[in-house]
């Protein structure tokens, strides 16, 4: 007998592509309910720089893991793998499609792969650490470099939280963080997963980047950054580093003019993106398309898909996600 399983359907890309507007209108047409995987919507007030859904859109079709870290908690990866998964099967259970939408890679990676074993938190070796981070926060790289220098090279010197984990990582087995990563993975089940890829044109994208940088700025990006430091948010705190809120910091220090920030934000801009392109060209089985989620020929094309998987998922008996709707998850 075929196995049935939850269908689950994962919009991903770089930033400014879509991602969202498409995420939106497929949940609308085929009942389904949105699981953010940005690793700075997770924030609290953090809205304008996050391009995070707005509260007209998440009353009109319920978003999940959204604003639930607040400045003084640490949100890792693998706290959310298991949020996500825990919300993926209460959306299924309630015969709603879910729809994973987000351009953080890792966060990605996480639910649907697994992360590797790595051993627990120790709490007196952070609390040494933490001290460390106040006072000389640029030993923290030179002491993983020290224990594990090719895990060094991949964590940008300022990610504070991630060189204090794989310090501690390091500290507490003679296996290398590098090793640790080739430890085996736990796919996501009970799930069928259909996954779909916004790539559109290169000039057309960094456009796109420049103008909602812009936008940012002009919308008031850094009146919410001030309010945000604040409320608790450090300089160095992990949300404060992401693109538009670092640049932002730097102008409400006067470290930055207006326009510097706006453009090293652009151009870093479109430094991540091509990042983000280079690992999820590394997912397999990813449907691409050639263009933005905003087009109808686009999202024409993923109705197509999402109608076709749901048939191949369920036989024909789709009748509440889509058109009438189906009626019944196995």
């Amino acid at each position: 007998m075929k196995e049935l399983r939850y269908p689950a359907v994962v919009i991903l890309g770089p930033t400014a592509s879509g991602k969202s507007h498409l995420a939106n209108e497929v949940a609308k047409r085929y009942n389904g309910e949105i699981v953010n995987c940005d690793s700075v919507q997770i924030y609290r007030g953090f809205v304008i720089g996050a391009a995070k859904a707005t509260q007209a859109e998440q009353r009109e079709i319920p978003h999940y893991l959204l604003d639930i870290a607040g400045p003084d908690d640490e949100f890792t990866a693998g706290d959310y793998a298991r949020e996500a998964r825990k919300v993926l099967i209460s959306i299924s259970e309630r015969r709603k499609l879910p729809i994973v939408v987000g351009g953080t890679g890792f966060y990605l990676k996480a639910v649907l792969h697994g992360l590797p074993v790595a051993p627990l938190r120790n709490q007196s070796l952070r609390s040494r650490l933490q001290r460390v981070r106040i006072r000389r926060p640029a030993a923290l790289h030179r002491l993983l470099t020290a224990a594990d220098s090719a895990a060094a090279a991949r964590i940008h010197p300022n990610d504070h939280q991630k060189l204090i984990r794989a310090i501690e990582i390091a500290s507490s087995s003679r296996e290398s963080t590098s090793e640790k990563l080739e430890d085996v993975h736990q796919e996501l089940s009970p799930f069928r997963i259909l996954k779909v890829g916004l790539s559109p044109p290169r000039p057309l994208l960094h456009e796109a980047v420049n103008n909602r940088t812009m936008q940012m700025f002009t919308s008031g990006l850094l009146e919410e950054t001030r309010q945000l430091l604040a409320t608790g948010y450090g300089p160095e705190s992990k949300p404060m580093q992401s693109l538009g809120y670092r640049q932002a910091v730097q102008v409400l220090s006067g470290t930055a003019s207006l326009s510097a920030a706006i453009e090293d934000c652009q151009a870093k801009t479109r430094q991540y993106v091509k990042r983000q392109m280079t690992w999820f060209r590394k997912e397999d089985d990813v449907h691409w398309m050639e263009g933005f989620g905003t087009d109808c020929e686009i999202q024409a094309d993923v109705f197509s898909l999402v109608a076709g998987f749901l048939g191949a998922t369920y036989d024909d008996h789709y009748d509440e996600l889509s058109g009438g709707q189906l009626n019944s998850f196995p």
